[in-house]
């Protein structure tokens, strides 16, 4: 159908559908918008339909354009990524570095990331942050190389290496009543199920996390307010609102300051363990093994060097492959 495209004519389409516009994508491209009106239009005859529709605000892509962009998208790719494992081959260590992480690990990931690139100062980041849900979905679509979570998708066919520990928690205000309780004895949880408890939104790893932990011992989980961020969980933590369940990477200046608390009681904060994956079937670039390389080396240790933490028990580097491999 599109056999007579051109590799520039997919270019011109992408950056138009990505823009949204024939005179934005024709100052990316440094070409005129005639001669972007041209390209689109040959593509069109290639592929026998239209594949943007003008309207009052612009630009919108067809049925049809929807799906050639996405191919179109997948080959720029490929050739952006063959480029750079051809530069590699000539001792020239380059390229784009595509990770996707959990909101909770964009509290932790940057540091790593600016260490490494400083390291290869010829790569390019690409970061992309989301819940859960979303992550999974880049990594299925090959958006990103590599996805940072705290446990493999079962959804997904995935080889997966544990790089450094992941300590959870339930925190509270300093003057939480909770607290006075706990100078006498440990809070239980099943003082906690009548206590109003921040969470973050479904889809998120934290929230899986607190669900389980409430139904392995058989309790309600009581809601108090549902959130799509860490900061705004933190701050009504801080204010006295409920109950906190959160990753501690994301609450050590609040901690340090006094604003949030650690809430005693048996097996708080619980550990999980930060994992790296990549699709089982994708050929990941030497970029990408690279990084995969330095978090499993010493992803740890550069957690402790941000938190200032004393060396806690190392991490499983254990690789495996998620449940949808088997």
């Amino acid at each position: 159908m599109t056999k007579n495209a051109t590799f520039r004519q997919l270019a011109t389409f992408h950056a138009v559908a990505r823009l949204g516009s024939v005179s934005a994508a024709a100052d990316e491209m440094h070409l005129t918008q005639p001669a972007v009106s041209l390209q689109i239009a040959a593509l069109e005859e290639s592929a026998m339909t239209p594949l943007l529709q003008r309207t009052g605000r612009g630009i919108r892509l067809t049925e049809a354009g929807e799906l050639l962009d996405s191919y179109a998208l997948r080959i720029l790719e490929l050739w952006r990524e063959a480029g750079e494992e051809m530069a590699t081959l000539q001792g020239v260590f380059s390229g784009t570095l595509r990770v996707g992480a959990i909101t909770t690990a964009e509290y932790l990931l940057p540091p790593m990331l600016v260490t490494f690139a400083n390291e290869h100062p010829q790569v390019k980041l690409k970061l992309q942050v989301g819940n859960r849900d979303e992550i999974v979905h880049m990594l299925g679509a090959q958006e990103i190389d590599l996805a940072i979570m705290g446990r493999p998708p079962a959804e997904l066919k995935t080889v997966s290496t544990a790089f450094a520990k992941h300590p959870m928690a339930f925190l509270v205000s300093p003057k939480h009543a909770l607290m006075k309780a706990a100078l006498e004895r440990p809070v239980t949880m099943e003082e906690l199920s009548q206590q109003r408890i921040l969470v973050r939104e479904r889809g998120s790893g934290t929230r899986s996390t607190i669900e389980r932990l409430f139904k392995d011992a058989g309790l309600p989980l009581r809601i108090g307010s549902e959130l799509s961020s860490n900061e705004a969980i933190k701050h009504m933590c801080a204010a006295g609102f409920g109950v906190a369940f959160l990753s501690m990477h994301t609450c050590v200046l609040e901690m340090e300051a006094g604003v949030l608390a650690l809430l005693p009681m048996e097996r708080n904060p619980i550990e999980r363990d930060w994992y790296v994956m990549h699709l089982a079937a994708r050929q990941l670039p030497q970029v990408a093994l690279a990084f995969e390389r330095f978090l499993v080396e010493r992803g740890q240790q550069e957690i402790r060097r941000q938190l200032g933490d004393k060396p806690p028990a190392k991490p499983s580097r254990r690789r495996k492959r998620s449940p949808a491999a088997a």
